[in-house]
């Protein structure tokens, strides 16, 4: 496989990034994706107790990680995180040498982590905000579709269309995110200017990941149509189908207000869900990809098989 500017820019052996989902993307598997040759990420609140000191936990999981590999890996850190700043000094503290940003304005802290000598790399759904990330000055933006698990932009543009037209309107280095599980989905990355993938639900369901067991069956166990959008009221998340996805669909087809959907979300339902492995109370944020994940195998599997099978595709393509 070649290398690519995210592989020099990290000092990785492959152009793959595992995403940074909120409540799952802890040390163990953080470490074992940058062990195996791509770059880990880390969340802050990844296997925290409700009432945890998330600044702390982060530190610890830091450390941790530092414990299980030697190779570079980074801190998922959404912007609007009321302890951000406190975060962003024990990232700096601890010596972390990359981040990704989303949900917000890059422009707040991008400054802060460059003069620390912090990699940044920022999410974006549309050319707009991928050309203001670049402006303030990011090493490289995750141009993510609208296939993702989680919360989504509300352009709702598909990785398909956005990012060849993000790879167009920018000179950094673009990752491509959403909808992406195999090496099919790498080398059609590549082949549509990017230079690497991120990928976060085929990262849940491995071995290492915290995500509860109920919540990895439940992604080997869904089918094409095993996703629904909700929340775009709020601002769309992709999550698995179940209970809870056709009770919010209800309140929204009702024409629920904001304030409402708020009131029957309450807090902390993603953990419910992904933690505490209740699929009916819980919501469960799953990539439009669930349907093509038929095994939970390890994470250094899930970079191997990508990688081989880059080779065996390109190989084919050149007959």
């Amino acid at each position: 496989m070649r290398r690519t500017r995210i592989c020099d820019l990290l000092g990785i052996e492959y152009p793959i990034i595992q995403g940074g989902m909120a409540w799952v993307a802890n040390a163990e598997l953080a470490a074992a994706v940058s062990a195996a040759g791509a770059l880990g990420l880390i969340s802050p609140n990844a296997g925290m107790a409700l009432e945890g000191d998330v600044v702390e936990h982060l530190r610890g999981q830091i450390r941790r990680a530092k414990g299980f590999t030697d190779k570079p890996f980074g801190v998922n850190l959404p912007i609007q995180t009321p302890e951000i700043k406190d975060l962003i000094d024990v990232i700096i503290e601890e010596g972390v040498k990359v981040v990704t940003t989303s949900a917000g304005n890059p422009a707040l802290y991008t400054g802060v982590f460059k003069e620390a000598g912090v990699k940044v790399f920022h999410v974006v759904a549309s050319v707009r905000h991928a050309k203001g990330a670049e402006r303030h000055g990011v090493d490289a933006v995750i141009a993510e579709g609208y296939e993702a698990g989680g919360h989504n932009g509300v352009d709702e543009l598909p990785a398909m269309v956005l990012v060849p037209q993000v790879v167009d309107a920018v000179d950094v280095p673009v990752v491509a995110a959403g909808g992406i599980a195999d090496a099919r989905g790498l080398v059609a990355a590549l082949a549509l200017g990017a230079d690497g993938i991120q990928m976060g639900t085929r990262f849940v369901a491995t071995h290492e990941c915290v995500a509860h067991p109920n919540f990895k069956d439940a992604i080997v166990k869904a089918n094409d149509a095993g996703t629904v959008i909700t929340g775009r009221k709020l601002g769309p998340a992709r999550i698995l189908t179940g209970e809870f996805a056709s009770k919010m669909l209800e309140l929204e087809g009702r024409g629920a207000t904001p304030e409402e959907l708020l009131a029957f979300i309450g807090m902390a339902r993603a953990r419910t869900a992904e933690l505490d492995g209740d699929l009916v109370d819980g919501e469960a944020y799953c990539g439009a990809i669930a349907g093509m994940i038929e095994e939970i195998v390890s994470a250094g599997d899930v970079v191997r098989s990508i990688v081989d099978g880059h080779s065996r595709i390109v190989a084919g393509l050149k007959d």
